[in-house]
């Protein structure tokens, strides 16, 4: 009997598993830098800004300043203008607004992202099958409002509720954001659902640390694929083959 048959929820991740980035994040740091009259940053001193920066305020306000009660927009305006400043950039207050305005905005669109061909369908067929879908992410509110619905993964089609950490103040890979997953399915039991996403640390392990199944997809063949395999894990190159691993006997645990 395949696994499918088992199960009442799937759980997917976003970013690497549903959808990827367009293009690099300088672009969009170019594009607005420029559009507010000043020269494009350097690609490369940008992202290593932003990287050290992203990190830095997750750390100190975590799940995009939840606890903090502070409002999404000064999370990131904080993290942006720091980006620029590591990166060796500083603007007047005005010149920042404008900057700061246009990268918002576009991370706020459809426009930074591309949706995988094989996860609408696959979203569709799940809930096809009568099985609750939910999505669980370490994103903000617009995710949920704004940018999924933009790229075509709506709620009531494609999903059927969703667990992002800025709206509940717990992140990957905290267990607890998973069993919030299964609250919200309808108190299903974990070896009743299944977790998708493309992290060992932030979707495999601690799905399977509270009973779920798991399974990592490897859409970039990233190295790291090769000890996700040593460890046990099932890994699958794109969504059309996890369903044809779900409706397999190789799928029966």
């Amino acid at each position: 009997m395949s696994l499918l048959k088992n199960l009442r929820c799937v759980t997917v991740d976003v970013t690497g598993t549903l959808m990827a980035y367009k293009g690099q994040l300088g672009d969009y740091y170019c594009m607005a830098a420029k559009a507010a009259g000043h020269p494009c940053p350097d690609y490369k001193r940008v992202h290593e800004g932003f990287k050290l920066a992203y990190k830095d305020m997750a750390k100190k306000y975590p799940c995009f300043g939840y606890a903090a009660k502070m409002p999404n927009i000064v999370w990131w305006k904080t993290c942006v203008r720091d980006s620029f400043v590591r990166a060796g950039y500083e603007y007047d207050e005005e010149t920042f607004e404008k900057i700061f305005r246009r990268i918002y905005a576009s991370f706020g669109s459809s426009a930074p992202y591309t949706v995988f061909p094989d996860s609408q369908p696959f979203l569709r067929w799940l809930r096809g099958k009568g099985i609750t879908v939910g999505i669980v992410s370490n994103a903000e509110y617009r995710y949920q409002d704004v940018i999924l619905p933009a790229l075509g993964i709506n709620e009531g089609s494609e999903w059927d509720f969703g667990v992002f950490s800025g709206l509940e103040g717990v992140e990957k890979p905290n267990p607890k954001i998973y069993e919030i997953a299964l609250e919200r399915a309808g108190n299903i039991a974990p070896q009743e659902a299944l977790h998708i996403g493309d992290s060992m640390r932030k979707d495999y392990e601690p799905a399977k640390s509270i009973g779920m199944h798991a399974l990592l997809l490897d859409r970039f063949k990233t190295p790291d694929a090769v000890e996700w395999r040593k460890a046990g894990a099932i890994v699958l190159p794109d969504l059309l083959a996890v369903q044809e691993w779900l409706t397999s006997e190789k799928s029966a645990c």
